[in-house]
């Protein structure tokens, strides 16, 4: 989920690049809830700590994160960059607290509550994380569904609902047909299910919106040669050999040639 997780610190970044995104309060959110809301002294400080984290520059990333908070400890983006902050340094009981707090204050922020449920699934929590997809997929106004819908599918994958899983894949596709992430899911859950002709195809979806990954390219190999599909078997091994030749996945192909 790690893919996804970046790109909710993207949304972040984007939405603070123009306003603050959504607070979290009735009187800002109404009873639908809202992507934006009002400025906030915060905001500048948001917006350089998500900069400095997207760039790994940690120590800069907590500084402004702190000031985040300090300044406007009502900020639900605020304790939002903290969260992500505390969770890249490796403090997780720090990162829940905060990611808690950021939930608290803004309850109807999608963004928020699909970040904190991908955090819980990442340390096992499968349930109470697939009720924070839930609850930000409640928001009609959220704008990158298939975020959620996407990491509600790989949660779920994770605990073993393959059934769960495709569904919520295939949501995320309805909203998002060149979602990248949801494509290579369907192709890995439809492997799974034995069902190779459907592998191949959302794998050659999955190829044209975006660049093979060790693992694509892996399950290509595996999918071919179910398919007795020599040739092809063969060009995703070059492939795999030649872009990731130190991954796992090429090691082991090596080893079983």
């Amino acid at each position: 989920m790690r893919g996804c997780a970046l790109a909710a610190l993207g949304m972040l970044l984007v939405g603070c690049a123009s306003q603050s995104m959504v607070d979290g309060g009735d009187s800002a959110t109404g009873d639908l809830g809202s992507p934006v809301v009002r400025p906030s002294p915060a905001d500048v400080y948001i917006e350089l700590s998500a900069a400095y984290l997207r760039d790994n520059q940690l120590t800069e990333a907590f500084k402004n994160a702190k000031k985040a908070v300090l300044v406007d400890p009502s900020s639900s983006n605020a304790h939002y960059v903290m969260a992500l902050v505390q969770q890249r340094l490796g403090q997780p009981k720090a990162a829940d607290k905060a990611f808690r707090k950021a939930t608290k204050l803004g309850p109807r922020n999608p963004v928020v509550l699909n970040a904190y449920g991908s955090f819980l699934c990442e340390r096992g929590d499968f349930s109470e994380a697939d009720g924070y997809f839930r609850r930000a997929l409640k928001n009609p106004l959220y704008n990158t569904p298939w975020l959620a819908w996407h990491n509600a599918g790989s949660c779920k994958e994770r605990a073993g609902d393959g059934a769960g899983a495709e569904t919520d894949y295939r949501n995320s596709l309805q909203a998002n047909p060149r979602f990248a992430p949801s494509l290579l899911g369907m192709a890995k859950v439809s492997f799974k299910h034995e069902n190779f002709l459907s592998a191949r195809a959302y794998l050659q979806r999955y190829a044209e919106v975006a660049r093979h990954s060790a693992e694509s390219l892996w399950l290509g190999i595996r999918t071919e040669n179910q398919l007795g599909d020599k040739d092809q078997m063969a060009s995703y091994g070059m492939k795999l050999k030649a872009r990731f030749p130190d991954s796992e996945e090429a090691k082991y192909l090596k080893s079983i040639e």
